[in-house]
């Protein structure tokens, strides 16, 4: 028995819905999960530089309000020796201090460090030591495991591969990049050119995220952040022209589009990467898995939907065509709301 192509793509939409509807209740936090930076310099024995990155939270009036509430322990033989003023920038509160933590300095047995607060936030921590010797160490921190103890044990772990978690773990819980994915998946129906317009918008944020990290070309986040927003809002009010019938650009040429915003993501993905740098010993070889982490991640989604759109389909599940178009709507509320956040928030 022949298959309705239409009850194809209404499958395809309606498995795309459920995941935004999923999705967008949790959108508003998307700024939160940007990473934090601790990294600590043995300068000489027991003396020990500390840089405290933390992220800020957007649209907040200047102070404390805006700070995520995190806050690095140490053990108690170590003690704080003096502190420089705090510098603010757009995204992220910078704090240096030195401490001095007795004559074994970083070197000795079991030395923990903690983030306070860390648990109840979708954060994680990229903890960078430099010891004394010359040799460095990467560790990152979670909600479920905030605290790490320097031993001997753990300088012997690989650096380089976080910056691939890193990567994963910036896509799933980047909110705005997702719902990106997702306007994309109500717009392409064949297989053959979601291939090609997945390649297309990979192959643009790759570049952009290269040159923007390795200093090349770079851009202010905040205005950054708003266009996104801007081209999620333009993929919606597309999606709803090509529902009514009315021919648009991004349906007759999608890959096009996908390229030129996936240009514009691109220099999002690098804010994140922006704010812990690359370790100097490994540059290429940690932003080439901070890229490949991110498709990785967004490969994670498209498999996701497809699956979806497969199971959905064997269940030959009949949805309003209303319901179906629900979720463009939210989406371009949500986007909408985004921008105005984000410009509002560079006043």
């Amino acid at each position: 028995m022949a298959t309705d192509p239409r009850h194809g793509r209404g499958a395809r939409r309606w498995a795309v819905a459920v995941l935004a509807t999923v999705v967008l209740p949790l959108a508003v936090e998307a700024h939160e999960v940007r990473p934090a930076y601790l990294q600590l310099t043995e300068v000489s024995a027991g003396r020990v530089e500390v840089l405290w990155k933390q992220p800020i939270l957007p649209g907040a009036e200047p102070g404390l309000a805006r700070r995520l509430p995190l806050e690095p322990k140490f053990p108690l033989h170590c003690r704080e020796a003096e502190r420089a003023l705090p510098d603010l920038t757009d995204s992220a509160l910078i704090e240096r201090w030195v401490m001095t933590c007795g004559e074994g300095g970083l070197s000795g047995a079991n030395l923990e460090v903690e983030i306070g607060g860390l648990p109840r936030t979708l954060t994680d921590v990229l903890l960078r030591v430099r010891f004394l010797d010359g040799s460095s160490v990467d560790h990152l921190l979670r909600p479920e495991a905030p605290r790490v103890a320097l031993s001997n044990e753990t300088r012997a772990g690989v650096t380089v591969p976080t910056y691939l978690q890193l990567g994963v773990e910036h896509l799933l819980f980047g909110f705005d990049h997702i719902l990106f994915i997702v306007g994309l998946m109500f717009l392409v129906r064949r297989p053959l050119q979601l291939v090609q317009v997945v390649t297309a918008f990979t192959a643009a944020h790759s570049i952009t995220l290269a040159l923007s990290t390795l200093g090349v070309l770079t851009l202010s986040q905040r205005p950054v952040e708003a266009l996104i927003a801007l081209s999620i809002l333009f993929l919606a009010v597309e999606l709803v022209r090509g529902a009514n019938g009315r021919p648009t650009p991004m349906a007759r040429s999608p890959w096009v589009i996908a390229f030129g915003f996936g240009l514009l993501h691109g220099f999002g993905f690098a804010g994140a990467l922006s704010e812990i740098g690359l370790p100097e010993q490994a540059r290429a070889m940690a932003l080439l898995l901070f890229n490949a982490g991110v498709e990785i991640g967004q490969l994670a989604i498209v498999v996701l939907l497809l699956a979806l759109v497969r199971v959905v389909s064997v269940g030959r599940l009949q949805v309003p065509a209303v319901l179906a178009q629900t979720p463009i709507y939210v989406m371009g509320v949500v986007s909408a709301y985004w921008f105005v956040e984000r410009v509002f928030s560079m006043v």
